[in-house]
């Protein structure tokens, strides 16, 4: 059911992306890039995969639930303050974009960075608690790094003379989140396996988040290069 209704927020943000905001220029680019990020491993995927290892796939299951619903919280908080300053400004538009871009290239250098430390994972620090579901919220809601990565990378995609901005930023945003929790249902499913190489192959991090860190710095290149042509 969980899984049902997850490709259901994904068909709908498709035909939704068709019938009002679609950017089809830009779409497989943020499409391409949100697959990419959602497989990326972070604070949210590493606490669902602690909860399942210790509890089980239904604690995994209300840990993923509970990172979807604090990601739905950055993406509405990000696009009822951001919205009204970009529908009526186009100047604060290009400079929300522009150090949106930046911000990207910004965290692709530092993973590449982080990626040459050869340090262990533990998971033992995501399974305080004992709601996981009601955890899995509060880790996304207080992660400031979630709020930035909305207010840096939502607003490239967004197309201000196609209007309704906060519909625009709504959809990007919950498809963004609905990717990952894709991706946490895949590491539930695959927790045994993925726990052993995510703690004991340092090899295999390096090169992830090598591979994510270039991808982001491209990205951020491309968005605010590819614009001021």
């Amino acid at each position: 059911m969980f899984a049902q209704t997850m490709f259901a927020h994904i068909m709908f943000a498709h035909i939704m992306f068709h019938q009002t905001v679609f950017n089809s220029a830009r779409f497989p680019i943020f499409l391409s890039a949100a697959i990419l990020l959602a497989v990326a491993p972070g604070p949210g995927m590493l606490y669902v995969l602690a909860r399942t290892l210790a509890g089980g796939r239904r604690e995994g299951m209300l840990s993923a639930l509970g990172t979807l619903f604090g990601g739905l919280v950055h993406v509405f908080a990000a696009a009822a303050g951001i919205s009204i300053i970009l529908a009526q400004s186009a100047a604060a538009f290009a400079l929300v974009k522009y150090l949106g871009a930046g911000y990207l290239c910004f965290l692709g250098i530092r993973m590449i960075l982080d990626a040459r430390k050869n340090e262990g994972v533990s998971l033992t620090t995501f399974t305080r608690g004992r709601n996981p579901f009601w955890q899995g919220v509060m880790t996304e809601v207080l992660n400031p790094k979630t709020a930035l990565f909305f207010l840096s990378f939502i607003p490239q995609f967004v197309n201000r003379e196609h209007g309704h901005v906060f519909l625009q930023f709504v959809l990007l945003g919950t498809l963004s989140v609905t990717l990952n929790t894709a991706a946490d249902l895949v590491v539930i499913l695959l927790a045994g396996p993925l726990g052993q190489r995510i703690r004991g192959s340092a090899r295999i991090r390096r090169r992830q988040r090598t591979l994510t860190g270039a991808v982001m710095i491209g990205l951020g290149s491309y968005l605010a290069f590819g614009d001021s042509k």
